[in-house]
């Protein structure tokens, strides 16, 4: 089996908090997001054999615990995917994964093998703004991705689990809504960076979680992620909430 490869971090502290992981990226993506900071894994070749990217993940063994596939869309190439969080996980290595939640059946099919641990799924706007917004008919397969998830989290099936709501400034508005369907999952605010709009500040981050009224993750470029609880900030654990 053959993978359109995307490229290679060794070892990263960012990709999952808390934890020191390799991480993989996977080329291909059907969602057109102007503002992705991996535009270039939108499109292109380079295949590479399941072997040669499995030694890759081998050769972090003694630096890292886990590995993260992102992409691009990684569920893009789904059976290719599975194979690959499959064989980490009997290497003995923690699988993580970033996904647009466009493809439900593969995240289904990982947690069914239990070839993932912890899945960050970004969701973009309120359902009914969702396919406008993509220019493709996506919601009700992202909200099929986040209904499985949460069941899966709830269920003690997924250990960890998280919403990622990439934020620009004047759709502030989008939040409440995400919040209520992310209900019981840690939430991520995560500032957007985008051309020469302005991001939106931590302090003004931290406001619109007062507008919720509830904890949530806040991810800037400036502090990193902090968990936010009103007046009381601790930094992150990527611990469970219940």
């Amino acid at each position: 089996m053959r993978i359109n490869f995307g490229g290679f971090i060794p070892i990263s502290t960012v990709d999952w908090p808390g934890r020191a992981v390799c991480t993989v990226f996977l080329r291909g993506c059907p969602v057109r997001c102007d503002y992705c900071h991996n535009r270039d894994l939108q499109n292109g070749e380079d295949y590479r054999s399941v072997d040669e990217i499995i030694d890759l993940i081998r050769s972090t063994r003694i630096a890292v615990s886990g590995v993260v596939f992102s992409g691009g869309e990684p569920t893009q190439q789904g059976e290719a995917l599975v194979e690959l969080a499959r064989r980490a996980k009997g290497e003995g290595f923690l699988v993580g994964l970033h996904t647009n939640g466009v493809y439900p059946a593969v995240i289904s099919d990982l947690i069914a093998e239990r070839a993932v641990d912890r899945i960050a799924l970004d969701i973009k706007a309120r359902w009914n703004r969702y396919d406008n917004l993509l220019r493709e008919k996506y919601a009700l397969a992202v909200k099929e991705t986040l209904k499985v998830c949460k069941t899966a989290y709830m269920q003690g099936k997924l250990p960890e689990f998280q919403v990622v709501i990439t934020l620009f400034r004047g759709y502030e508005d989008e939040v409440r809504y995400i919040s209520a369907e992310a209900e019981g999952v840690d939430l991520v605010l995560q500032q957007g960076i985008f051309g020469r709009v302005r991001p939106l500040s931590s302090d003004e981050l931290r406001e619109i979680a007062d507008g919720i009224g509830r904890p949530v993750i806040i991810r800037t470029r400036e502090e990193g992620e902090t968990r936010y609880e009103g007046n009381r900030i601790g930094r992150s654990s990527g611990e469970r909430q219940r």
